[in-house]
């Protein structure tokens, strides 16, 4: 056999393997996997926690919901929050969140509890304007939580998730785009995902290269109060360790902010009984997928009463929200 007819030959079949191999990792898995994400179980190394800084005192008297604002130093003045502290400046909203679940975990109101960012104006707030206070004010909480008990405040799919396009964490081609562009955070955070949620949840069964998390941006969300107590205190805690111990979650703060993104609505959101797994307990990804992208009309309509639009995909209606020009996001806010 002539020397070129062997070399072609070794390419052949080491493009074949290649081929194989890329084929193997990206093989498909049960549509109606289910994950053991029910309950936190994280342990921390510190012999310490923080003490309590975020009390609210009177939530027990109020009948509407409590409004938790994760306030940034460029938000401006804000004296009237001096009482109320974080352990630390980690995970960009999800402190301020954690903290105020576990430092008044007894006492959240019985209309639930909205969470939202501290800017009034900003790219992912669901209107033309970006204007978070009218959308506040028409927010219809009663109806928002009847589904299943947690509602992210966003309706248009724009860089979520939630697209069917959107790449699996996990997948051969996220993990090539975070080694090739680690400055690229949001690629960084989605292939981190898998390693996170098996450490907070244990990882007897972790998200496959096809398996993909859908869920809307930005961590604005509103949730009732039975749902912050289907988990304990003590998730809580160990959710926020998570983030404060140093073999916990990634150091930049960007990722480990976006990841806990991905987190809220897998732990609030209340599964249907058939969507339980038959042995494990564990919770059926594909119909919390469903759960966590409603379509944008119905959303819409429930949120904010903006009904009977005229839309042009699941995640879309023209007229409603526009991404704006030249928009670079780097971080998950």
């Amino acid at each position: 056999m002539r020397r070129s007819t062997r070399r072609a030959l070794f390419q052949l079949v080491l493009f074949f393997g290649a081929l194989f191999f890329v084929l193997f990792l990206n093989r498909s898995q049960a549509s109606n996997q289910s994950f053991a994400w029910n309950k936190i179980r994280y342990r921390t190394p510190s012999a310490t926690l923080p003490e309590a800084q975020g009390i609210c005192p009177g939530l027990t008297d109020i009948s509407k919901p409590a409004l938790v604002v994760a306030r940034v130093t460029a938000d401006g003045d804000t004296k009237w929050l001096d009482e109320l502290s974080i352990p630390a400046n980690r995970g960009h909203e999800a402190m301020a969140y954690l903290t105020f679940l576990i430092d008044n975990y007894e006492n959240i109101p019985a209309e639930g509890a909205v969470f939202v960012h501290g800017s009034r104006f900003a790219w992912h707030n669901d209107a033309l304007d970006y204007d978070n206070a009218p959308l506040l004010v028409a927010l219809n909480v009663s109806a928002a939580l009847a589904p299943f008990g947690y509602h992210n405040l966003r309706c248009d799919w724009s860089l979520s998730t939630c697209p069917p396009s959107y790449k699996p964490q996990g997948s051969l081609e996220m993990s090539t785009q975070a080694l090739l562009a680690p400055y690229d955070s949001r690629a960084v955070s989605d292939a981190a995902l898998p390693r996170a949620l098996a450490d907070l949840f244990g990882g007897e069964v972790k998200l496959g290269r096809t398996n993909a998390v859908r869920s809307q941006c930005c961590a604005q969300f509103v949730v009732s109060r039975d749902r912050v107590w289907q988990h304990s205190r003590e998730e809580y805690v160990a959710l926020r360790q998570w983030l404060l111990d140093s073999n916990g979650a990634p150091r930049d703060d960007r990722v480990a902010g976006r990841i806990l993104s991905y987190v809220w609505h897998i732990l609030f959101i209340k599964a249907e009984p058939d969507a339980q797994g038959p042995s494990s307990g564990g919770i059926d990804l594909e119909k919390l997928n469903a759960h966590a992208c409603p379509h944008a009309d119905q959303c819409y309509c429930r949120l904010y009463g903006r009904c009977d639009l005229s839309c042009t995909s699941p995640g879309n209606c023209p007229g409603q929200y526009i991404l704006p020009p030249k928009l670079k996001v780097e971080s998950p806010q």
